[in-house]
């Protein structure tokens, strides 16, 4: 092995280390591991993770071996701050007001995705700062036919993506019904009629929560990760992440992880694959009209 090679495997090996201890210490890991074993959140938890990344992101400035990643601590850095920026502006302008009137379902879902569509909004205008083009961070359509390189277990040769991706789009909608009616139960034909006006909610927060988890989980760290790291951990960081980020979602605990970073790194390989945010999106989409149904039904609620 010659000394350029060695530098370089060295380099990315140290690249690699960073990415993935920054992207678990800044999960939501550390606040799963308080609450489960101390049953508190720590007041310096969030500050912690702001200044972890902050720090990081100077050190790749200034540090030639870690330079490929300051885009992914840039990402970071922006998906936290604006978080933070994005509740404190909603609140400090009484926004739950908006909503006053409306049943329990449009309330509660309501203030978190128009917080999460804000937020996806604000870092579409982010990354057009940092990488300039739309393409860059795949915020474009893409090529809804790109072939679909084998997945284990599920595929053994190529396939196109306009085949594949309604296919995942369906499976992965299927499992989470038949999820929810396991442990939600049958929904009663009047728990349905009621439901029924709430319908255009469902699709509407499918929609606004697919575009604002796809922009603030997945398409600028894919942008940021590709490159330096390569697409198989490219694909594996966001996916952990976003996996981790469901153990108090729908469904709970281990399960919610697991069943959350399966499609998570399917929606990123789509993307990665057809260069577009489209079929990850639409996958998204089908799954949360799934989620957020059940939720208006009250048989499912998150964090149980």
């Amino acid at each position: 092995m010659t000394g350029d090679t060695l530098s370089t495997t060295t380099g990315k090996g140290l690249r690699l280390a960073a990415a993935w201890t920054a992207t678990l210490l800044v999960s939501l890991l550390p606040d799963i591991l308080f609450r489960e074993l101390g049953g508190n959140l720590p007041a310096w938890l969030y500050g912690a993770k702001v200044g972890l990344i902050a720090l990081l992101l100077l050190v790749s400035l200034s540090w030639k071996k870690l330079r490929p990643l300051w885009l992914f601590f840039a990402v970071l850095l922006a998906v936290f701050v604006l978080q933070w920026a994005v509740d404190r502006f909603y609140s400090s302008v009484d926004y739950a007001a908006w909503f006053a009137g409306t049943n329990s379902f449009v309330q509660d879902v309501g203030l978190v995705q128009i917080q999460r569509a804000t937020t996806g909004v604000l870092l579409v205008l982010v990354m057009l700062v940092l990488v300039r083009r739309f393409d860059r961070f795949f915020f474009v359509k893409g090529k809804l036919d790109a072939p679909a390189a084998p997945i284990p277990l599920i595929t053994s040769k190529p396939v196109s993506w306009s085949i594949l991706g309604p296919a995942i789009a369906g499976a992965m909608s299927v499992g989470l019904l038949v999820f929810s009616l396991i442990f939600g139960g049958l929904p009663s034909s009047d728990a349905l009629k009621k439901v029924l006006p709430m319908l255009p909610f469902v699709l509407l927060f499918a929609a606004s929560n697919a575009f604002g988890e796809e922009m603030i989980y997945r398409a600028p760290w894919l942008s940021a990760l590709e490159a330096p790291l390569g697409p198989a951990h490219a694909l594996l960081i966001p996916a952990v992440y976003f996996g981790i980020g469901h153990f108090y979602g729908v469904p709970y605990g281990i399960v919610g992880v697991i069943m959350a970073f399966i499609p998570g790194w399917l929606m990123g390989k789509a993307m990665l694959e057809t260069r577009g945010f489209f079929w990850a999106w639409f996958i998204h989409v089908c799954m949360d009209i799934v989620v957020f149904f059940f939720i208006a039904l009250g048989s499912i609620s998150p964090g149980g």
